[in-house]
């Protein structure tokens, strides 16, 4: 429901009135690891990292497609080793939850803005009043479900931006048991609020369907955990993961115990034997990504796996719900469907959801690379553990036989030859199921890892007129993909995205190979062909195969009073061929700055100072400064964040720390006085408000300028929750900043009384 989760959230900011700063656009140009080394940069903490995000965003709140009414909710906030950020959010529009609303801030070291990853297209401009009942909704999602219901949860009114515009819609979450009574099910079912559409639908519980055919991985090792003279199947090593035995049932699940601590026989007729692959499988898994990509277990936290085997009768499907495995024993229970690259998918759908707020959509594109994600580090973690039984290959499901012949799942290599997958992409890849769209991402990770043609592994052919494809290794094109994964995908992001180009894989793979091993370097370079190859284009810039060069900028970042200057180094670095003149400009300065270089042009390799100078006349505000380098046949860039503080040593903000009852139904101000402040407001002019009230939902705030001029910052929304501590942003840049401001606190219902405790004017 509107508010649910409020005990998750980390740190909340409120942005309103930002629609009039949608020129206030950050940008970023990514430049390569090969440029001259910047001093080390200590990383933040986390709530650094966070009020260095929060900061951004209130400076330029069209970087994240940012409305009035919306809130913000820290997710998740990863710091690298140099002291980047990425920090993910989460966003509520007038109270209702935003699914495909989610985004990530990005920070260089030191905090310099480093651009966005959004899945909106553009602000949120709806109504949040349904035409649609909610009983409606709930009738209609019961009516979707195919087998036994249950129980239906009351329907949540959200918005659902899942195809990057958003729309008034219900979630109606129907549990149950599929048509075959032991799956269980908890489907999700969208509804158009408005006019009742159906939009679409996802289960929680994310299945592999098909049959079993042996017991797999041969003789191994497992961890297990003795009392006494008993041994049982508890790992702690891996997080006291627990592998137990459903008895053929669907409710009770016995921990398996053991005498001699030698488990199974290899038979399947030894009911221990499903369970060593299973216990295995989540062991291996859980060494992956700690090992490989520092991923701390499935779950981030260190917590293992339980793993429930032998589950229903004759039930030929394994299943990830959320929090564990299970698996059936397939075909005339003789079929186990515990093989190692099916339980490394399985669970890494639990990276996925784990990873990105929501996890991937579950449909479409986004879908298919939710499943293109479990595909690549199943396959991965079969790799990883390199068992005889069971080598490394890029068949998915080889092992459990399928289809009854011998064929595997998926092939990787060539997704086509399951005879529905889709190897290259097209404009109906979209439109089909996850397990076939994945095929556009499986067959470009096999591209990238092993290259094109004939290979160990399968040939692979390209699409149309595509250029061959020399891979870079399996092991660097998974660190690209989990990089991608960990720090840029959001929640929608797709192959193909016309109205949002950079929120695609295709872009955020190569901000992740960028970060790994450079802009332009081999590994870039293999990125861009191999998403070719599956006719994924892309507008990223084209590398240079003759002389090149890099640009950075040593602080990224500095804060100026106004009439005062700083200055930064700027150092060149040659990426390619042989040195080249490169002349210094610069773009975006705020008005009233002026920048010059000495030298105005180096020769790559070499270095100049860089001085932005202001006067007393340039407005208060964050403005991100692009250092352009122009050679013979490119230019590139880098960016530098400007600050420049408030000017007269405070006199262009003031306090007012009195305190102002809010009675119900009434309107109430407060005032403040700016003199001294001889210049126009900012456009990026900031309010801090802090309201104590126990239902927000009644009140409607706004900023009264001298002239009259009423500024909205938030009209009756957040609903039940409690007080208001946010701080507003709005262009004032057309009123004169010296005079009388007000702050305007309307109670439009009854019951729920409060007060104004203070409020902060910048200027």
């Amino acid at each position: 429901m509107p508010g649910s989760g409020r005990n998750r959230v980390k740190k909340s900011i409120a942005l309103a009135g930002v629609t009039m700063l949608a020129g206030s656009v950050l940008v970023a140009t990514a430049t390569s690891s090969s440029a001259a080394p910047t001093p080390p940069v200590t990383p933040p903490s986390q709530a650094q990292a966070v009020e260095r995000a929060d900061d951004l965003i209130e400076a330029a709140p069209a970087a994240v497609e940012a409305a009035p009414g919306e809130t913000y909710s820290v997710y998740r906030t990863k710091i690298d080793a140099d002291g980047s950020a990425h920090v993910r959010y989460t966003r509520q529009y007038r109270g209702l939850r935003v699914y495909g609303g989610d985004f990530v801030v990005h920070t260089r070291p030191g905090g310099a803005y480093n651009g966005t990853s959004v899945g909106l297209h553009d602000p949120l401009t709806l109504s949040a009043t349904p035409t649609i009942a909610a009983a409606a909704a709930e009738k209609a999602a019961k009516a979707r479900f195919e087998g036994r219901v249950n129980t239906a949860e009351a329907p949540e009114l959200f918005v659902d931006a899942s195809t990057g515009t958003g729309r008034l819609a219900w979630e109606t979450v129907v549990s149950g048991w599929a048509a075959d009574g032991q799956t269980p099910s908890r489907l999700h079912v969208i509804s158009d609020a408005r006019t009742g559409a159906f939009i679409g639908e996802f289960d929680d519980i994310e299945t592999v369907a098909g049959t079993g055919a042996s017991v797999y991985s041969g003789t191994v090792a497992v961890d297990t955990t003795q009392s006494g003279s008993t041994y049982s199947m508890i790992d702690p090593s891996h997080g006291n993961g627990r592998t137990c035995d459903m008895n053929n049932g669907t409710s009770t699940c016995t921990t398996f115990t053991d005498a001699d601590n030698a488990w199974g026989t290899g038979a399947t007729s030894n009911r221990q034997s499903a369970a060593v692959d299973a216990h295995f499988g989540a062991a291996k898994t859980f060494d992956y990504f700690k090992n490989v990509h520092g991923r701390n277990g499935i779950f981030g936290n260190g917590t293992g796996v339980p793993s429930r085997v032998h589950y229903g009768n004759a039930y030929v499907n394994a299943f990830w719900d959320g929090s564990q495995m299970t698996y059936g024993d397939g075909s005339g229970n003789s079929r186990p469907l515990v093989s190692l690259d099916v339980a490394g998918h399985e669970m890494s759908h639990g990276v996925t959801e784990n990873v990105v707020s929501g996890g991937l959509t579950y449909s479409g594109e986004s879908g298919g690379l939710n499943e293109a994600s479990s595909d690549i580090f199943g396959t991965m973690v079969e790799f990883y553990a390199d068992t005889a039984a069971d080598p490394g290959d890029y068949q998915v499901g080889e092992k459990i036989n399928i289809n009854g012949n011998g064929t595997p799942l998926r092939y990787m290599y060539n997704p086509t030859l399951d005879g529905k997958g889709h190897g290259c992409w097209s404009t109906s890849t979209n439109t089909v199921d996850v397990h076939y769209s994945s095929g556009v991402g499986n067959h470009f990770f096999f591209n990238l890892a092993e290259g094109t043609g004939a290979t160990a592994y399968g040939t692979s052919p390209v699409c149309g007129s595509a250029p061959a494809v020399t891979g870079i290794g399996r092991d660097k094109a998974a660190a690209i993909w989990y990089r991608a994964l960990d720090a840029y995908f959001t929640s929608n992001t797709r192959y193909v995205n016309t109205s949002n180009p950079s929120n695609t894989a295709r872009a955020y793979t190569l901000r992740a190979a960028t970060d790994l091993y450079g802009s332009c370097s081999t590994e870039y370079r293999t990125v861009q062909a191999a998403w070719t190859a599956v006719n994924v284009a892309g507008s990223d810039s084209t590398c240079s195969t003759g002389n090149d060069f890099a640009v950075s900028v040593n602080p990224a970042s500095a804060a100026v009073n106004p009439g005062s200057s700083v200055t930064a180094t700027v150092s060149t670095a040659v990426t390619g061929g042989s040195a080249q003149t490169v002349a210094l400009t610069a773009s975006g300065l705020p008005s009233g700055a002026t920048a010059s270089f000495s030298p105005a042009s180096v020769t790559a390799g070499g270095t100049s100072t860089l001085t932005i100078a202001t006067t007393a006349a340039t407005a208060p505000g964050t403005y991100p400064v692009t250092v352009n380098g122009a050679g013979a046949s490119a230019t590139r860039t880098a960016t530098f964040t400007l600050t420049v503080n408030g000017s007269g040593g405070g006199s262009c903000t003031g306090t007012n720390a009195t305190d102002v009852t809010i009675p119900d139904n009434t309107t109430v101000t407060s005032a403040i006085t700016v003199s001294g402040c001889a210049r126009n407001a900012s456009s990026a002019g900031k309010v801090e408000v802090h309201i104590v009230h126990p239902y927000v939902g009644d009140l409607a705030v706004a900023l009264v300028a001298p002239d009259g001029s009423v500024y909205t910052l938030r009209s009756r929304s957040g609903g039940s929750a409690d007080n208001i501590d946010a701080t507003y942003t709005a262009n004032l840049s057309t009123e004169a900043a010296n005079g009388t401001w007000r702050l305007r606190v309307q109670d439009a219902a009854s019951a729920d009384t409060g007060y104004l405790n203070s409020w902060t004017l910048t200027l």
